[in-house]
């Protein structure tokens, strides 16, 4: 444990790895607010996620394209508990994959298979910028979209190139769950309790600024994160932030992931005094 983050409190809007994230931060002497403001869960009718799966494992796709490792692992599960992930796996290491970033290229290592085209940068816009180079005529492209995001840029790009995307969305965001605390963080950033909020995706940013005009909060929510260091994994969510006028405090160079990001916090903090 060290004290590059001591005295220094973090809000912390993660939801599958708020644990491991949390824990990152309080190795190094930080205390956390915890706020789940996203809830990852199954989709409630699996069998479109079945099929699609039925139709890799066939091979009818050429390519891949992964845009959150999230969407690989529900995947996954969906094949488990189907019986069939062995073949959906050993179909996945056949096809060329598309991968937005780390997150999807780390998800495919952890069933064995090698990450295969990293786009330009880790965006939907860097992936079409990656496919422009990518000979797709004629192809039958798998693609994992996220909730929220019909991504109709990427899909229209790749009908530009010749190809016929077949897409799936494997998993939905319950972000309906624990609202109160989610007004209690906003009251707490408005309040300057907060050192830094750290983001890790934009349903968390999302969350925020829904349930600040839920609850007639919007004005708190912009005060709170205009006096508070915010810090993102990924340019992304951070491009959002600054077209909102904010400033980001804390953005890791390369590698999108927490471990940089909190890297990022402490260079952030620098030779400042932990605050008393």
């Amino acid at each position: 444990m060290t004290d590059r983050l001591a005295n220094r409190t973090v809000l912390v809007p993660e939801s599958r790895e708020l644990d491991l994230f949390a824990g990152m931060l309080e190795a190094e002497g930080a205390k956390t607010l915890r706020c789940p403001l996203v809830t990852i869960l199954d989709l409630v009718d699996q069998a479109p996620v079945e099929a699609w799966l039925r139709r890799l494992i066939v091979g009818e796709f050429d390519d891949l394209v992964l845009l959150t490792g999230e969407g690989l692992r529900r995947l996954m599960g969906v094949a488990e508990r189907a019986g069939v992930k062995p073949e959906a796996v050993a179909a996945i290491g056949r096809l060329r994959t598309i991968i937005r970033g780390p997150k999807p290229a780390k998800a495919l290592r952890e069933i064995g298979v090698t990450p295969g085209v990293s786009a330009v940068s880790p965006t939907s816009d860097g992936v079409i910028e990656t496919l422009r180079g990518l000979d797709l005529r004629g192809h039958r492209v798998g693609v994992q979209l996220y909730p929220g995001n019909p991504n109709a840029p990427l899909l229209d790009a790749l009908a530009a190139a010749g190809a016929t995307a077949d897409f799936i969305v494997p998993y939905r965001y319950a972000s309906d769950s624990e609202t109160d605390a989610v007004e209690s963080a906003i009251r707490a950033l408005a309040a300057g309790g907060i050192d830094f909020i750290a983001f890790t995706s934009t349903p968390q940013l999302d969350r925020l600024v829904k349930v600040a005009e839920e609850r007639g909060l919007q004005a708190e929510l912009k005060e709170g994160l205009a006096r508070t260091g915010i810090a993102v994994a990924g340019p992304v969510v951070g491009k959002i932030l600054q077209d909102m006028g904010l400033t980001i405090a804390a953005m890791p160079e390369s590698n999108f992931h927490m471990k940089p990001l909190v890297n990022a916090m402490i260079r952030a903090v620098g030779g400042n005094s932990p605050r008393t």
